[in-house]
C-alpha cells in the first residue's frame, strides 16, 4: 500500500522546467529520503507535491486520491505538509503563538492542546520559550518551533526541506533523533537533507534525483552502498 504517489510529475518556474517525469511513493510509516545535488529539483519536487506550485504534467495521489490540483490548504486539511526551507516562521508572534497557527486544519483544531503538550514533550526548549518572540530564538530553536510547528497540523505526510541547514553538527544529532522517534510513532516523512550520511542512515527507502529526473531508487541501505552515490554523495 502506499500513502503517497507522485507519478511523472513535470514542474518549473515561468518558463523553466525543472522537474522531467519525476515519480516517487512513499510507503505508510515509512521514511524516504530524496538525494540530489544543488539545482537537482529537490525543493521544486517539494513544492509541487504539497501545491505551492502547479504540476504541469502528472499527479499526486494521497491513498489513491488525486489530489494533485487541490491549494496547499487543502493538501494540508487532508494531512500533507511541509516543513519548508528557511523555517519561515512569524517573527513578531510567540512560541506559543506560532503553534496554534500551525493547527489550522479542522481535525488539528480539536485536539490543539493535547498536540501542544506532545511537541513540548519532543523539544522541551520550545516550553521553556513559548512566550518568546520567534524571531529572537537561536537558529537551533527556530528549527524546532518550524518542525513543532508542522506536528500541530496532525499531518499524515510529513515532508522535510533541508531541515539541517544552518544547524551546529550537535543540533543536528539532535534532530535527527527527533526525526527517529516520529519515525516510531509510524509517520510517514519524506526528507530532502543535505546531511546525506545520517539521511540514509534513518531512512527507510531513498531516490536520487539528477537535473529533475529520478536516476536511482531502492532501499536506503543499498542506495548507500552504492558506489556512484558514495562517490558523488558521501564523499568515499
Amino acid at each position: 500500500m502506499t500513502s503517497l504517489a507522485v507519478r511523472s510529475i513535470e514542474s518549473g518556474y515561468g518558463e523553466v522546467q525543472i522537474l522531467w517525469g519525476a515519480s516517487v511513493e512513499l510507503g505508510p510509516g515509512k521514511l524516504t529520503t530524496i538525494l540530489g545535488s544543488n539545482g537537482a529539483g529537490k525543493t521544486t519536487l517539494l513544492r509541487t507535491i504539497v501545491g505551492l506550485l502547479p504540476a504541469w504534467k502528472g499527479n499526486v495521489l494521497l491513498d489513491d486520491r488525486d489530489v494533485t490540483r487541490l491549494s496547499p490548504h487543502e493538501k494540508a486539511e487532508l494531512g500533507l505538509v511541509l516543513v519548508p526551507e528557511g523555517r519561515q516562521l512569524f517573527s513578531t508572534l510567540t512560541v506559543l503563538e506560532n503553534l496554534e497557527m500551525g493547527s489550522t486544519p479542522k481535525h488539528a483544531r480539536a485536539t490543539m492542546r493535547a498536540t501542544i503538550d506532545q511537541v513540548f514533550g519532543l523539544f522541551p526548549r520550545l516550553a521553556e520559550r513559548q512566550t518568546q518572540l520567534a524571531g529572537t530564538l537561536s537558529g537551533g530553536e527556530q528549527q524546532m518551533l518550524a518542525i513543532a510547528r508542522g506536528l500541530m497540523s496532525k499531518p499524515r505526510i510529513l515532508m522535510f526541506d533541508e531541515p539541517s541547514l544552518g544547524l551546529s553538527p550537535l543540533l543536528t544529532m539532535n534532530l535527527f533523533e527527533i526525526i527517529r522517534r516520529l519515525k516510531r510513532e509510524s509517520l510517514t516523512m519524506l526528507l530532502v537533507e543535505q546531511n546525506v550520511q545520517m539521511a540514509l542512515a534513518v531512512s527507510d527507502h531513498a531516490y536520487v534525483l539528477e537535473r529533475g529526473r529520478i536516476t536511482i531508487e531502492g532501499p536506503a541501505r543499498e542506495v548507500r552502498g552504492m558506489e556512484q552515490v558514495r562517490k558523488s554523495y558521501l564523499g568515499l
